[in-house]
C-alpha cells in the first residue's frame, strides 16, 4: 500500500489501515522514543512506589506519642508530595517530545516517505514551548469539562485533538494551533470521536494486560507495564497525523476555486 499525502478526505477504516501501516513499517523509528520514554516514567514509578513502601515499613509503633505520629505523617506527606510533583513534570516533559517527534515522523513519511529521529527531535525541541504551552492549557480546559458533567469535556477532547500536528507540520503557535484544530474538526465531530474512542481504547486495553503481566514483580511492574504500553502507544500520534491530513484535504475540497479572470 503506497502512503503519500492525501488529496481528498480519508475515511476512517482507512485512516486506521494507515496508521498501522505506518507503524508496522517504521517500527524501529517510533517505537525507540516510546521505549525511551516507558522507562524513564517507569522508573520514576518504581521510585515511588518503593518510597511509599519503605515508609510505611518505617510507621511508628501503635504506642508512638501523637507528636510521633504527627512528625511521621508530616513529613511522608511533604516528601510524596515532592517526589509526585517532580515526577509529573519530568512525564509531562517526556510525553511531550515523544509525542511530537512522532508526529514529526509520521509527518515526514507521508510527505517524503523517509524520516529522522534526530530530525524530528531538533524540531520537537525547537516547538517545544509551544508544545507544553498547549499540552497545559488543553489539559486544564478539558479537566474543567470534564468537571462540567463529562460532555462539555468530550467536546473540548475533539475540538482539540488536533493541536500538535497542527505545531509541528504547520510551525504555528500554541494559542494559533487551537483555533486551527478546531477549524480543521469541524463538521467531523463523530469521525473525530470515534477515531479517539478507537485508539486510546486500545492504547487502555494492552497498557492493562501490561500491569497485570508485570503485578508480581512489585516495584518493577511499573517499568514493565509502561514497556508494554510503549508498544501499542504509538498508534495515537500516528493516527492524529493521517487524521490532520486527511482534516487538511477536506478542508482544501471546501475551499471555493477562484472567480474566472476578466476578459479584458
Amino acid at each position: 500500500m503506497e502512503i503519500q499525502k492525501p488529496v481528498h478526505e480519508l475515511p476512517l477504516e482507512k485512516i486506521l489501515t494507515w496508521t498501522f501501516t505506518l507503524y508496522s513499517r517504521n517500527l524501529t523509528t517510533f517505537l525507540i522514543p516510546f521505549l525511551a520514554a516507558a522507562l524513564v516514567v517507569g522508573s520514576l514509578g518504581a521510585v515511588v512506589s518503593n518510597f511509599a513502601t519503605t515508609a510505611v515499613a518505617n510507621i511508628p509503633e501503635p504506642g508512638a506519642s501523637p507528636e510521633e505520629i504527627q512528625n511521621w505523617l508530616w513529613s511522608f506527606m511533604v516528601a510524596m508530595l515532592a517526589i509526585v510533583f517532580i515526577m509529573g513534570i519530568i512525564s509531562w516533559i517526556v510525553s511531550t517530545v515523544v509525542n511530537g517527534v512522532c508526529v514529526k515522523c509520521a509527518a515526514d513519511l507521508i510527505e517524503k516517505g523517509k524520516a529522522s529521529l534526530t530530525e524530528a527531535f531538533n524540531f520537537t525541541v525547537y516547538k517545544l514551548v509551544s508544545l507544553l504551552a498547549v499540552a497545559l492549557i488543553t489539559v486544564i480546559l478539558i479537566g474543567l469539562g470534564f468537571l462540567a458533567l463529562i460532555i462539555p469535556g468530550i467536546i473540548l477532547l475533539i475540538m482539540f485533538s488536533l493541536v500538535v500536528p497542527a505545531i509541528m507540520i504547520e510551525d504555528i503557535g500554541a494559542l494559533d494551533s487551537l483555533s486551527r484544530s478546531r477549524r480543521l474538526v469541524s463538521y467531523r465531530w463523530l469521525k473525530t470521536f470515534v477515531l479517539l474512542l478507537i485508539v486510546y481504547l486500545a492504547v487502555f486495553f494492552v497498557s492493562y494486560i501490561g500491569n497485570l503481566i508485570g503485578q508480581p514483580l512489585g516495584p518493577f511492574s511499573t517499568i514493565v507495564g509502561s514497556i508494554a504500553a510503549a508498544f501499542i502507544q504509538p498508534i495515537i500520534p500516528i493516527a492524529l497525523t493521517v487524521y490532520y491530513y486527511a482534516m487538511v484535504a477536506k478542508e482544501a475540497k471546501r475551499v471555493p476555486p477562484p472567480p474566472p479572470p476578466p476578459p479584458f
